[in-house]
């Protein structure tokens, strides 16, 4: 039986949403941007790209990383959100 995998958690979810949010602000579609993210050497199709907004697929490392740079943005301002956020497991929190 193949491996279950491994659910996405709340910084998953945030990260997610901030992607959809800094795309939809930089006016790109999903097509546009996951072209970006192929352009510099990180292969997306769209369908990934809508199926880690959605979260139904994690976004790993080197996703964000090549979606950031195609947003022209660091990727910590896509964490920003779900290291600030009081919810996510004590993270943000002195």
């Amino acid at each position: 039986m193949p491996p279950r995998p491994l659910a996405i958690g709340p910084a998953g979810h945030a990260a997610a949403h901030a992607i959809e949010r800094t795309r939809t602000a930089c006016g790109y579609s999903q097509r546009q941007l996951a072209a970006r993210v192929t352009a510099l050497g990180r292969p997306m199709t769209f369908t990934a790209l809508s199926r880690i907004e959605r979260t139904v697929r994690r976004c790993d490392i080197d996703d964000l990383v090549a979606i950031a740079a195609a947003l022209g943005i660091a990727p910590q301002m896509l964490l920003f959100e779900a290291l600030t956020c009081s919810g996510v497991a004590g993270l943000g929190e002195t």
